[in-house]
């Protein structure tokens, strides 16, 4: 059986934040309330208050001005480029793409993940872990984490491949929309078990791409952990400067 678990204090005044931003309350290119404001309006601690703007930062609703203040940005831009890893990783059709579905079922929430989906520690997820493999060649491992309450009456804890994309049987199943996508990319050297998979010598580190998917008002529905060889890589992104 699943339990839902309630997020931490400075998760869900992240989410009640994020919903001002939303409805225009905080309006873009204005300051939010000081952190003694939200420590008085909401009856939280200051490290509690502290971590939740510092999430939104992290996410791309607020930014910090130099003798400014926070200021909010708005809703952090969609992902739309086909060539996002992100995006990738959440509309991939298992059973249509090249490679092997390597694990499923219910794993303690790794720390990386925790945040993200506003969950404690030692809380469990369903994780899918997928090996793209190109030629016979692996080339990227994906682990996708779900909420264990979000999964119930899905598809998804199945060692079966899904003929539609994993965001797909969410959206169907449980009437959920995904709304907004952030990714943060580092660096880190592999697990044994992650080494293993990707064929990956002894010191090469990996890149990885933690992809946060949420629905509209802020809540983590999946978060994607995309790993790739670094000494196979070659990223390149084009923008513009405004």
């Amino acid at each position: 059986m699943a339990y839902e678990v309630e997020p931490p204090k400075y998760v869900r005044l992240a989410q009640t934040l994020q919903r001002r931003i939303e409805d225009g309350t905080y309006a873009p290119g204005t300051r939010v309330p000081s952190e003694n404001q939200l420590v008085q309006a909401f009856g939280m601690s200051r490290p509690t208050v502290v971590r939740a703007l510092d999430l939104l930062k992290r996410d791309g609703w607020l930014e910090s001005r130099q003798g400014y203040g926070t200021i909010v940005r708005g809703r952090p831009e969609v992902v739309e480029h086909k060539d996002r890893r992100g995006r990738e990783a959440l509309e991939r059709e298992e059973s249509q793409s090249a490679g092997r579905l390597i694990e499923v079922g219910h794993v303690p929430v790794p720390a990386r993940v925790a945040s993200a989906l506003g969950l404690p520690k030692r809380a469990e997820v369903l994780m899918r872990r997928f090996l793209v493999e190109e030629d016979g060649e692996a080339v990227e491992l994906v682990s996708s984490y779900f909420p264990a309450g979000l999964v119930e009456g899905t598809e998804l804890a199945s060692g079966e491949l899904l003929s539609g994309s994993p965001r797909e049987h969410l959206e169907v199943r449980k009437k959920v929309r995904f709304d907004h996508v952030t990714e943060r990319v580092s660096a880190r050297l592999p697990e044994a078990r992650e080494a293993e998979l990707l064929d990956l010598p002894d010191g090469v580190p990996v890149l990885s791409v933690l992809v946060v998917a949420r629905d509209a008002s802020g809540r983590a529905l999946q978060v994607a952990d995309v790993l790739l060889p670094a000494d196979r890589q070659e990223l390149e992104d084009t923008y513009r400067l405004n």
